[in-house]
């Protein structure tokens, strides 16, 4: 570790000037920087010491100043990310001890979970997965979305049930994929799944709101698209990006999978370097992983009755939920209304779960270093890298999933990729939360609503609370203007038709 990143540095440039923009996104091609990350305000790039003064070197006097280190130990940084044998429990009385998962189908509790405390490799993963369809069968199947370069396999956990009323007709099943690690470096991005896909399994039966999204919707969970790269990032490089397919260049492994599908592939601009962390391959679905995914993805579509209506494509970092276009920013998507409301929306439920911000924007615009402020015109800088071929543009135009996005999630930068363990169910929480919001917005619901059921007090007042939902919608203002000691009393309204049968969907 020491020996690979003792002498490497991760720098922040604030870029103010269209000239500036130009500088950095030519240096950064020419230097085969890796740049950790970059939005409307700001481009972190790693790279080693005695590399910085080749860049400063190429770029202009007012961009030489404009920046600030990030981590001043990344080596040590990096060791804290793996899990320890020994870590700090959390506070609890002295007869709680750690529990994993248990035939009991109560809840554990966050801070008691310990697949949760730390990140867990794919051999932990892989069992945790079978272990989920053992203790729920009615509800989760462990299915394999396809076979990477190396051989394994791209697990994934189906979560639904569905009517078996053979006199009805049967249509097309409504379904949504929450995906991660396509980036084999962004472990926040695989255990939010797994913690999503944990917190939805267990509220079915428990939680009618959660019931229905699990009778509506068949869930997709793939903790991670690239298996290869994740196992990679454990076992040699935590930095590593890219899956580990073999290029035309034998010491330069790796295609960036985000770059390698379909539609508006832009790979031209890294055919010549496939050493580049952006190398998107010589032609569109050369990514074995993004291709096998793909074929999945419309085989379920045109032989087992599946409609996709939802993607939600987990990254790290910088906290923005980002809609289509990826490709240009002179693209606006058909549906832009509705996906920036949705966005909002879910970056509202996300907030309302431990206070942080998402910002919202095209991917596009997340990924263009611009300027706004005192333009009336949109001003679109160079980018830093292409947003060709991703995933997001591929299922919005190819698969014409009405809702897909791509959310960045923590932090800001002061840890990047190397998130610490203390950040996993905070996270998780604030995925579930979005997910939710997601799902229910699609059924219909819009808004944030009030969810824990109200109590009378002594003196007569209701008292409640306000947080994920639970029942009838709410607009954000009515729940924003109750006083936190009072809430309105929503009940559910129970249908009086016969409910009908329901079971796993194979």
């Amino acid at each position: 570790m020491l020996a690979r990143y003792g002498g490497d540095v991760v720098l922040r440039f604030r870029i103010l000037q269209l000239e500036e923009a130009k500088a950095l996104a030519e240096a950064v091609n020419v230097l085969f920087l890796d740049v950790w990350e970059f939005t409307t305000e700001w481009v972190d790039i790693r790279l080693a010491k005695d590399v910085i003064p080749s860049l400063l070197g190429l770029l202009p006097s007012s961009l030489q100043k404009s920046h600030t280190p990030l981590m001043h130990d990344l080596a040590q940084t990096i060791f804290e990310s793996y899990p320890s044998p020994y870590f700090d429990e959390p506070e609890q009385s002295s007869h709680h001890t750690h529990r994993g998962f248990t035939l009991s189908l109560r809840k554990t509790p966050d801070e008691t979970n310990i697949f949760f405390q730390q990140y867990q490799p794919l051999s932990v993963i892989l069992p945790w997965l079978r272990l989920m369809e053992s203790l729920f069968p009615t509800h989760v199947r462990l299915i394999n979305i396809g076979i990477t370069y190396e051989g394994r396999d791209i697990p994934a956990l189906r979560v639904g049930v569905h009517p078996t009323n053979l006199e009805k007709p049967i249509n097309p099943r409504k379904t949504i994929i929450v995906a991660g690690g396509s980036h084999a470096r962004e472990w926040i991005s695989t255990s939010s799944v797994n913690y999503v896909a944990f917190s939805l399994i267990t509220e079915y039966g428990k939680s009618k709101q959660m019931t229905k999204l699990l009778e509506e919707f068949d869930w997709i969970f793939i903790p991670t698209l690239n298996p290869d790269g994740y196992v990679f990032t454990w076992e040699n490089d935590r930095l590593w990006r890219k899956n580990r397919q073999q290029t035309n260049l034998r010491f330069c492994k790796g295609l960036d999978l985000d770059r390698t599908y379909g539609f508006e592939w832009d790979g031209h601009a890294t055919k010549s370097n496939p050493c580049s962390e952006s190398f998107s391959g010589e032609g569109p679905f050369q990514g074995i992983e993004s291709s096998r995914f793909a074929s999945w993805v419309k085989n379920e579509t045109e032989q087992n009755n599946a409609k996709f209506v939802g993607f939600l494509d987990l990254h790290s970092y910088s906290q923005q939920i980002l809609y289509p276009y990826s490709y240009s920013c002179s693209s606006a998507p058909p549906s832009l209304e509705n996906l920036e409301e949705l966005a909002l929306g879910m970056a509202k439920a996300i907030r309302h779960v431990n206070g942080e911000m998402y910002g919202i924007t095209s991917a596009c615009e997340g990924s263009v270093v611009t300027n706004k402020k005192g333009k009336k015109e949109h001003e679109i800088w160079p980018k830093i890298e292409s947003g060709g071929g991703s995933a997001l543009d591929w299922f919005y135009h190819e698969m014409n999933v009405t809702y897909a996005y791509q959310l960045k999630l923590r932090d800001t930068g002061s840890y990047g990729f190397l998130l610490p363990r203390k950040n996993i169910v905070p996270t998780g929480k604030e995925v579930f939360a979005a997910v939710t919001y997601f799902g229910k917005y699609i059924l219909g619901d819009k808004g944030i609503e009030v969810s824990n059921m109200v109590e009378k007090s002594n003196n007569g007042a209701t008292q409640g609370d306000i947080s994920t939902p639970f029942s009838g919608p709410v607009s954000l203002l009515d729940v924003e203007a109750l006083p936190t000691s009072m809430a309105a009393e929503i009940l559910d309204e129970e249908d009086a038709s016969e409910e009908p049968n329901w079971e796993l969907r194979r």
